[in-house]
């Protein structure tokens, strides 16, 4: 089966799920389910790609694993969070029906259907690999595996931190500066663009495999400007008022680093 086969059948497959998604957000009146479907939809990329790659069965299944570990462990992370706050609706989501009110249903369907679109663009480095008939590993892809790694460990410690910290009654209307918090306000977004990086680094040993840099350049675009961390930040700033500004004064936005000054807890 040829690449451009793979990747039509990919969108066509993930373009009637989503659309079945969205029929079900509607229903639910909760679109913020939308972020859970995205993470797991990689799993099914990731799979299909690796059943019908022509490359070398490890690599294939090397590829699909690292992918479907990392879908698994983000997309259960989201769903126990949007399901644990349903039916109150992500303040992102919230946002958008104000942003979108002359015409959101047209608007938030068509939304949908972008997300089909991104996972399979996104999936570029995991086409690529299982396409590559080498048979043997690259140094690339022992580094990328490493690197991956390191950054689900990032992210989970991350999740982790914030999690602990919510969990305080103590800490409401507060901000959090435990841990990696104290070195960057969006630590589990950094970690989440290194894992992107990481599978770019595996797909390099590749053919084509420079093709794969749209990956984490999109997701870092959409980190930096668009949904990521403009939108938390807005969020966090309504919610946290001038605890989140003295903590946006001090603290690297994305990539850990120490404060400019001694951190004080924040109140």
């Amino acid at each position: 089966m040829s690449p451009l086969l793979l990747i039509v059948l990919a969108c066509l497959g993930l373009g009637l799920l989503f659309a079945g998604l969205y029929v079900v957000c509607r229903r639910l009146d909760n679109y913020g389910f939308v972020d859970v479907a995205w993470s797991y939809a990689f799993i099914l990329l990731a799979g299909w790609y690796a059943l019908a790659g022509t490359g070398w069965l490890p690599r294939r299944i090397l590829i699909a694993t690292l992918a479907v570990v990392w879908s698994l462990r983000l997309g259960t992370h989201l769903l126990k969070r949007v399901a644990a706050h349903h039916p109150v609706e992500d303040g992102r989501y919230v946002q958008l029906r104000k942003d979108w009110a002359g015409n959101f249903g047209p608007k938030m369907a068509g939304f949908f259907q972008m997300q089909a679109f991104s996972v399979v663009l996104l999936g570029l480095p995991f086409l690529l690999p299982a396409l590559n008939p080498s048979a043997a590993f690259h140094p690339l892809e022992l580094i990328g595996a490493g690197l991956w790694l390191a950054a689900i460990v990032g992210e989970t410690v991350a999740d982790a931190q914030l999690a602990a910290f919510k969990r305080d009654p103590a800490n409401r209307g507060r901000v959090c500066t435990a841990g990696l918090w104290s070195l960057s306000r969006h630590p589990n977004y950094f970690f989440e663009w290194l894992v992107w990086v990481a599978f770019l680094v595996i797909a390099l040993a590749s053919p084509w495999g420079w093709l794969a840099i749209i990956s984490p350049a999109s997701i870092l675009y959409l980190l930096l400007r668009v949904t990521g961390i403009p939108l938390t930040e807005e969020q966090s700033l309504r919610s946290k008022g001038d605890a989140y500004r003295r903590y946006q004064q001090t603290t690297s936005a994305f990539v850990p680093w120490f404060p400019k000054k001694p951190h004080p807890t924040v109140t």
